[in-house]
């Protein structure tokens, strides 16, 4: 029961945060592609692919991690620094999800199955790139934007430019907030020689956090028109606006437990755009 355990923190089904930041955008794309009546079916799939290969996602970040998070103050208790998985069982898990998540994808059409190969690439190439990059960050945004493009195709939908739109939104905001993450865990990554965008944006970290916010905010917009929504629901862009607002509020003295609190913020970023394509679909 115990190694239940650690293998449940391990795939951080204790923490939703990333099931939350995955499965949004997939909502939203899957609002759209579907006008606001995607099929039942292929909505739960997507939503039970979204925690599994977020939790894949997890054990191979740990995997790639194993001999750095036990110098980092917020991970030297995750289950493989602590002792509690070895890292052969993590491999075993990884797999193991991952077959999951094809026998789930293997109920969609042919396009949806071909593009869910490249998805899985680039999930698990991610933990790696920060030894090599400043640019984690941009790898993790296409991993957690697949889902928009598996949407279309799961639909059958020729709004590609649309789809575009919403890919490219959520690669800046994935970097946006991710790089709030990365503020939260910056003084241990220098010593232990790890990459990020808050490291490579140094000073200018919370204008480039803006600058990604204010394009993913335009990008959104776009999305608006060209569905053309009632004036009404473009209060939840308003929304979001102000939602950016106040993380930079949190991220002003980059202490990093502000930091963090501003990532886990973005929750409510993705609740409330998906809210206001609802309200204009259904209402």
């Amino acid at each position: 029961m115990q190694k239940l355990i650690a293998f449940w923190q391990l795939m951080r089904a204790d923490r939703p945060i990333g099931t939350y930041l995955l499965a949004w955008p997939t909502i939203w794309a899957l609002m759209i592609a579907g006008a606001g009546e995607p099929p039942l079916r292929i909505v739960v799939i997507f939503l039970l692919g979204t925690f599994v290969m977020r939790s894949a996602g997890c054990v191979i970040n740990d995997f790639a991690d194993r001999n750095y998070d036990g110098h980092v103050r917020r991970t030297r208790q995750r289950p493989i620094p602590a002792g509690r998985i070895s890292a052969t069982e993590a491999m075993i898990g990884f797999i193991a999800l991952l077959a999951i998540a094809f026998g789930l994808v293997m109920q969609l059409n042919t396009e949806t199955v071909m593009l869910s190969f490249f998805a899985a690439g680039v999930a698990a190439l991610y933990p790696f790139c920060k030894r090599w990059t400043h640019l984690p960050q941009i790898v993790l945004g296409i991993a957690f934007s697949f889902g928009i493009l598996m949407a279309f195709t799961a639909l059958e939908s020729d709004q590609w430019f649309i789809a575009g739109l919403l890919f490219l939104a959520n690669i800046l905001w994935t970097v946006a907030y991710d790089t709030e993450y990365a503020m939260a865990d910056r003084e241990d990554d220098l010593k232990i020689g790890l990459q990020s965008t808050a490291i490579l944006f140094g000073r200018f970290d919370r204008l480039a956090i803006g600058l990604m916010q204010l394009a993913t905010l335009a990008l959104l917009g776009w999305v608006l028109h060209l569905i053309t929504v009632e004036l009404w629901v473009w209060l939840a862009l308003a929304a979001v606006f102000l939602l950016f607002a106040y993380q930079h509020w949190l991220i002003r003295h980059r202490e990093p437990g502000k930091c963090f609190q501003a990532f886990l913020h973005n929750h409510y970023i993705g609740m409330v755009f998906a809210i206001g394509l609802a309200v204009h679909y259904w209402f």
